[in-house]
């Protein structure tokens, strides 16, 4: 039986995304309005404050730590966690980090060109 840490080879074949956060790469599925991304971390990074509309989030391995409504939660694999729209958030998030998310917008990130 597969592991979390065996990724199809499909989904690193999805188009790329253009992310801002040095270390990451990701890849994406795109629906008329939404989108669903699929990101990996090679490096710890801390991502900054930032707010766009609702995202769910389904961790496949490593460690995030969430910052959102002054508390700091931290999410390992198999967990998931949702983003209200609109909402402040920002999250370390640790080399190894893999994770698949769902944004409630079609244009969260854009294919990379």
């Amino acid at each position: 039986m597969p592991r979390y840490e065996d990724i199809p080879v499909f989904l690193k074949a999805l188009p790329a995304i253009d992310i801002p956060i040095p270390g990451a790469t990701g890849t994406m599925l795109q629906g008329v309005g939404q989108q669903v991304v699929f990101v990996e971390f090679e490096e710890t990074v801390e991502v900054p404050e930032h707010s766009h509309q609702e995202q769910w989030e389904f961790v496949v391995t490593g460690k995030v730590e969430l910052r959102i409504g002054g508390e700091t939660i931290v999410h390992t694999a198999g967990d998931n966690f949702f983003v209200p729209a609109d909402v402040p958030h920002g999250a370390t998030v640790h080399a190894g980090y893999k994770a698949l998310i769902v944004f409630n917008a079609p244009d969260r990130y854009l294919p990379r060109g």
